[in-house]
């Protein structure tokens, strides 16, 4: 790339497009940036759940106001997840680091007392199993944590972005693009406009979603599946208008006979979809199974189709691509927004860090980065279709005969001998989000065996049953989301 980058044009409007814009605007407030939205270019509707990488990345990372995202925005929270998988009733992941701790009086982590009942390993997921979203502060406010993400609605979450970015400096124009090509280089010269107009800039970032218009259609980048661990090839998307439901705290994911169901809590809708793979069920059948487990949808389903993969490099030449233009992994673990955050950060960090003269060295670096994000997520979700042993079916048969590992068969294989040790964590690349928090509550919450199970002595029990208690008295106290909606609204509420 020759000489310093200093024009920078983002193809596509959708979330992936302005996080994009946005955090290169923030982080570099001398580029000129310009987002060019295309009516042509849809938005997948799936990436409403969120990770605790979102608030950080928004109010830590970028330093943007609390209080506009929750006005303009109106999300719901989200502590974790709750699990109807594996071979006990229910289990939960929740965001807080509850099973790397220790509690004093307990000899070992958290991972090693936890049984069917209760189904939790800390104060958060009590809360979470009580349905609720905070604990109680004596003033009546919300006990507000980092250990949450949010659910929001995908129009609602692009108008705050784009309002954002406007405030920033960024430009947004509406048009549909064509890419020209330096004759046979990996180097766009420019885009080009119905009606003949030429836009060039010196960075391209890919963010037209599915289309990969830049990086996948134009620049023509390999393409790695990863069909060996993820089946599912396919979702029904559909809904309801909350009426007396309660607004839980957490993103429900459920096995399905051919895939699984999520859950996601807005606070005026409920939004539903079934991920199944058409190698083991029909579009047909789907639907029925979809429509049969949760009978009051009121939209007309609609099956969105992809496929589970990523490019071999996100950067390129002078294109960079963000989300779904470079890669996608099925919603399981919601981590849509997050990698997209990732992706843009590091970007970020690479122009600055190069005085945005970026060499081949910062590219080589920020695509192995970005692969390896892209890979933890692959790896993580496979495991929870390998060990999930709640259905019969073929899929799920096959899903635990055939599904690869990739780098987590270290992580389980240390389980299966070790247990849920924190130690664990010396086989993970530092960049792993999910850590092993997020190992061992699907491990052990799916019920996977291992050779050191903790016969722990009468005094342990009694200690641990005890705080058992004491979290389940303090989210019997907890405010649930509505109360903590309404208690944000309060004059006087502080938000940074």
């Amino acid at each position: 790339m020759s000489g310093p980058i200093r024009t920078v044009a983002v193809l596509g409007g959708g979330s992936a497009g302005f996080i994009a814009a946005l955090t290169l605007k923030r982080r570099l407030p001398l580029l000129d940036i310009t987002v060019l939205r295309s009516p042509d270019i849809g938005v997948i509707g799936v990436g409403e759940g969120t990770t605790a990488a979102f608030p950080r990345h928004f109010f830590d990372n970028l330093k943007l106001k609390k209080k506009q995202f929750y006005s303009e925005a109106q999300p719901t929270w989200k502590l974790g997840l709750k699990f109807l998988w594996g071979n006990k009733p229910e289990f939960y992941y929740a965001f807080a680091d509850e099973y790397d701790t220790r509690i004093p009086g307990l000899e070992r982590n958290p991972g090693f007392y936890v049984a069917d009942q209760p189904p939790y390993a800390g104060s958060v997921s009590a809360i979470m199993a009580q349905e609720k979203a905070f604990s109680r502060r004596p003033d009546g406010l919300p006990r507000f944590h980092n250990f949450h993400a949010f659910h929001v609605e995908n129009k609602k979450l692009v108008a705050w972005l784009e309002n954002v970015s406007r405030e920033l400096g960024v430009q947004v124009r509406d048009m549909t693009v064509r890419a020209e090509i330096e004759g046979n280089s990996s180097t766009v010269s420019a885009l080009v406009t119905e009606s003949g107009e030429r836009i060039t800039a010196d960075l391209y970032v890919d963010a037209s979603g599915f289309r990969s218009e830049l990086l996948g259609r134009t620049l023509k980048e390999p393409y790695v599946s990863y069909e060996d661990s993820l089946f599912c090839d396919r979702a029904v998307i559909g809904g309801w208008e909350r009426t007396d439901e309660q607004i839980k705290p957490y993103t429900l994911a459920e096995t399905m006979d051919a895939g699984w169901c999520w859950q996601i809590e807005h606070e005026k809708w409920l939004n539903r979809g079934y991920v199944y793979s058409s190698r083991f069920i029909s579009d047909e059948q789907a639907l029925r199974e979809f429509l049969g487990k949760n009978p009051k949808i009121t939209t007309e389903p609609r099956v969105v189709k992809f496929r589970t993969g990523r490019y071999a490099r996100n950067w390129v030449g002078n294109v960079v691509a963000i989300g779904n233009a470079v890669g996608f992994v099925e919603p399981l673990e919601a981590t849509a927004l997050q990698v997209i955050c990732v992706e843009s950060i590091t970007l970020a960090d690479a122009l600055g860090d190069s005085q945005c003269a970026p060499p081949a060295t910062m590219h080589e670096l920020y695509n192995r980065y970005n692969a390896r994000t892209w890979d933890d997520t692959r790896d993580f979700l496979a495991v929870h279709y390998r060990f999930n042993t709640r259905l019969d079916t073929k899929f799920w048969r096959a899903c635990r005969a055939e599904v690869k590992l990739h780098e987590a068969e270290a992580i389980v294989d240390f389980y299966r001998e070790n247990g849920p040790s924190s130690l664990a964590a010396q086989l993970m690349h530092p960049s792993n989000s999910f850590g092993v928090n997020g190992y061992w509550s699907l491990l052990v919450g799916q019920g996977l065996a291992h050779q050191k199970p903790h016969a722990p002595t009468a005094k342990e029990s009694e200690r641990w049953q005890a705080q058992c208690r004491l979290w389940a008295q303090e989210a019997q106290k907890a405010m649930d989301v509505r109360e903590s909606l309404a208690a944000i609204g309060r004059p006087g509420m502080k938000w940074d």
